[in-house]
């Protein structure tokens, strides 16, 4: 029997996804374009491996999978995975409040397309 508390899983995964996304895409766009010559390209990615932000990022993706094993053991993949529609929603919002990224009437019509499509998916 699924309780209530259980799709605390379900928002953890959404939860690290949604910020190790932000945090990562804030990140490397304060560092600048990936440079074109090989080493240098090697050199930048290496860079930006280490540092401590990106490094959330990566540890906040590794939760988001603790959780969502978690959230397997209470759900089935038919239910809980819609859920991860909710994804594009948020990250659509926080990137435009909070990296000030353009969020147009396309892009808001393609996400709710997106959660619509789910919902249909999801009751079928």
């Amino acid at each position: 029997m699924t309780k209530l508390s259980d799709y605390t899983y379900i928002a953890a995964t959404i939860f690290f996804t949604v910020y190790g996304q932000l945090i990562l895409k804030w990140r490397i766009a304060r560092m600048g374009a990936l440079p074109t010559e090989m080493f240098a390209k090697l050199k930048f990615l290496i860079f930006l491996l280490f540092d401590p932000a990106i490094f959330s990022g990566f540890a906040a993706a590794f939760l988001a999978s603790l959780a969502w094993m978690a959230a397997m053991t209470k759900f089935d993949l038919s239910h809980a995975y819609p859920f991860m529609s909710l994804n594009f929603v948020i990250v659509l919002l926080l990137g435009g409040w909070f990296l000030h990224e353009p969020v147009s009437m396309q892009k808001v019509v393609g996400v709710l397309l997106i959660v619509t499509g789910t919902i249909v998916a999801a009751r079928g």
